[in-house]
């Protein structure tokens, strides 16, 4: 991944591309900021996974700021964090559909057998770890606490909100 942004910045230098420079050197800072960090609590740097994470969260920055750009008519400034976002994203695996995403939560309720509310943190987990980067994982988060709210698999959480009511959850 290092590797890949590296090249990229060589080319956009070659090509000289202020923005896309300007961005991956804003990419390049916040990985050896993270590893300076790693390093400074005894660990060996950062992984791929980190890297990633890194990336996301920039996007996730970028896009928040446009958006307040845009709600106070400073459209030249969000159309600059609209691109950098798309210069970060470049370097993101290629993420999963909303459509791909229920599915994988809907499957992995089934797998855990998770009944309620409380199986949330098992599911998320479990979701980190087959799909790392490939989805949003707020998202995911808000599908997945639909799901279990829902009733999906007899969901024990609205049984006991039910009993709460005096009313029954069947």
């Amino acid at each position: 991944m290092r590797d890949r942004i590296n090249s990229a910045l060589k080319a956009a230098q070659d090509a000289g591309d202020k923005r896309r420079c300007a961005t991956l050197r804003l990419v390049q800072t916040a990985v050896k900021d993270r590893e300076s960090a790693a390093r400074e609590n005894g660990k060996d740097g950062i992984n791929g996974d980190e890297v990633i994470e890194i990336l996301h969260k920039m996007v996730r920055q970028r896009d928040e700021s446009a958006v307040d750009f845009e709600n106070s008519g400073k459209l030249e400034l969000a159309e600059q964090e609209r691109s950098e976002q798309a210069i970060i994203r470049e370097f993101l695996p290629e993420q999963l559909s909303e459509d791909e995403v229920r599915s994988a939560c809907e499957e992995t309720v089934r797998e855990i057998d998770a009944h309620g509310l409380r199986d949330i943190g098992r599911c998320m987990s479990e979701l980190k770890s087959r799909y790392p980067g490939q989805m949003d994982f707020v998202q995911a988060s808000c599908v997945m606490r639909d799901m279990l709210r829902n009733g999906n698999n007899d969901n024990a959480g609205s049984e006991q909100a039910g009993e709460a009511d005096g009313k029954s959850a069947n």
